[in-house]
């Protein structure tokens, strides 16, 4: 089986093919650094994160690079409203994403490389532009000459006269077509800068992404993915400076995710909506919130509400619940089971059809109904008189394997139970021995006071956290 994948270029779905066998170079755009991550933002890092994990999972070595725009006009906005320096605001930033993405089961990237750590390779890109002809200077400016790339337009598949008619030079702009984009911008007065061939300054912010793909990538990579609003038009200038500059294609496959909604409306700040990633883990399981984002095919938008989001959390625990009971039976299993066989195949038969539907696009919507199906034939098969340790190990591998390609421990962790809750445990089971049933129930509510969940199963009494 072959994946496929959702090409923005062509507007199709393409068979994968890699430029070097068994690997895969990959980029992903990044934040920039200046507040924290809204949950828009935490899709994309989701979204690819489990291609990632998905392409390893298929046995590709993925060369996975994400980046961080450190200076930009907001971050120096920032700056100067908190009294602090660029780089003050930007570390602080970049720690708060990675502490984010991370409790969402995002792994960090092979590379995450700075903007202010790669400003020799992005002048030097920007030199051969100019050299090539398709860059100019202009009073401590630089541009890119627009027209001067015959393909600009074909990733969001709009005409150069369509781009024309709507584009405007603001004031203070030197370029010679409102078309042409900016590279290279002078420094004002007060400002962090670097020095250049044409005076102070910093670049601009999509020949960053161009610069850095091609320094730890190549010229040529296989996967460059965003977000949507992406699309056009930083991925478009992406495309014209890079094929420009380096004379070949710049990524082969484009892979853009959809929006989010809050309550089925565009979030904004002056809606008051506007969810923050920081606030969302520390409010609810960000297990959850993974599984949530990945309800939904990354191409589709999606739509946030809490009653949502509860309902990925009741889904996801149902999942968790056949794991566990899986656990709990496997102490009373034996191999007395004579349909063992019959479920052994199914279990494989299952790996197949979550892999189809992954290799469809990714379509974890789908591979997250294959998870459900497997928990609902879990829980039938743990009604048997019956059963096959084979077979209760081999669904919970199953689950486990499955779902952590998707960047979901079904595992939580609990730790061990203290002294005092140990010493409950063994007071209640006296209790139901001696029928004081009072007793018992008053110590699983001691139990319940302290997040500790009983469940009385023929094989014994099991807890969980709350």
């Amino acid at each position: 089986m072959a994946i496929k994948l959702y090409n923005t270029l062509t507007r199709q779905k393409e068979a994968f093919e890699t430029i070097e066998e068994g690997k895969v170079r990959m980029y992903v755009c990044g934040p920039t650094v200046y507040n924290y991550i809204h949950i828009g933002n935490a899709r994309p890092a989701i979204v690819f994160d489990t291609v990632r994990r998905y392409l390893e999972f298929r046995g590709y070595e993925v060369n996975y690079v994400l980046n961080f725009t450190d200076v930009d006009d907001k971050i120096i906005k920032a700056a100067n409203e908190l009294g602090e320096d660029v780089p003050a605001i930007s570390q602080r930033f970049i720690d708060a994403y990675k502490e984010d993405v991370g409790a969402l089961g995002v792994k960090q990237a092979v590379h995450h490389p700075r903007v202010t750590e790669t400003m020799d390779d992005i002048i030097a890109f920007i030199s051969a532009l100019i050299d090539k002809g398709h860059a100019y200077e202009a009073d401590g400016d630089v541009y890119f000459k627009t027209r001067s790339f015959e393909g600009y337009g074909k990733l969001s598949h709009q005409s150069i006269d369509e781009l024309r008619s709507g584009a405007r030079i603001q004031i203070g702009e030197k370029k010679e077509d409102p078309l042409d984009f900016t590279l290279w911008k002078e420094a004002k007065p007060g400002e962090i800068s670097w020095d250049s061939p044409w005076g102070k300054g910093r670049p601009g912010w999509h020949i960053e992404c161009s610069a850095m793909a091609k320094k730890y990538l190549g010229e040529t990579i296989d996967i460059h993915a965003g977000g949507q609003d992406l699309t056009f038009p930083h991925h478009e200038n992406e495309i014209a400076q890079s094929e420009a500059g380096n004379g070949r294609p710049f990524a082969n496959y484009w892979m853009h995710n959809g929006y989010i909604n809050i309550d089925n409306e565009k979030m904004s700040k002056s809606l008051g909506n506007f969810v923050l990633a920081h606030d969302l883990v520390e409010q609810h399981d960000p297990q959850v919130v993974r599984f949530f984002m990945l309800s939904v095919h990354y191409r589709n938008p999606i739509n946030f509400s809490e009653s949502l989001l509860e309902s990925a959390k009741n889904s996801l625990e149902r999942i968790r619940n056949a794991y566990q009971n899986l656990d709990h039976r496997k102490q009373s299993s034996t191999d007395l089971d004579e349909h063992e066989a019959e479920w052994l195949e199914k279990i494989g038969q299952y790996k197949d059809r979550f892999i189809a539907e992954m290799d469809d696009d990714f379509n974890t919507a789908n591979a997250i109904s294959v998870l459900f199906d497997i928990t609902k034939d879990a829980n039938v098969y743990l009604q048997a008189r019956h059963t096959s340790v084979k077979v209760i190990e081999g669904l919970q591998e199953l689950l486990d394997q499955l779902t952590k390609v998707l960047g979901i421990e079904l595992v939580q962790e609990e730790g061990l139970l203290d002294e005092e809750i140990e010493d409950l445990l063994r007071q209640r089971d006296k209790a139901r021995e001696n029928r004081d049933f009072a007793l018992a129930d008053k110590i699983r509510d001691d139990l319940k006071e302290k997040d500790i969940i009983l469940e009385d199963t023929p094989q014994g009494t099991r807890w969980k956290r709350g």
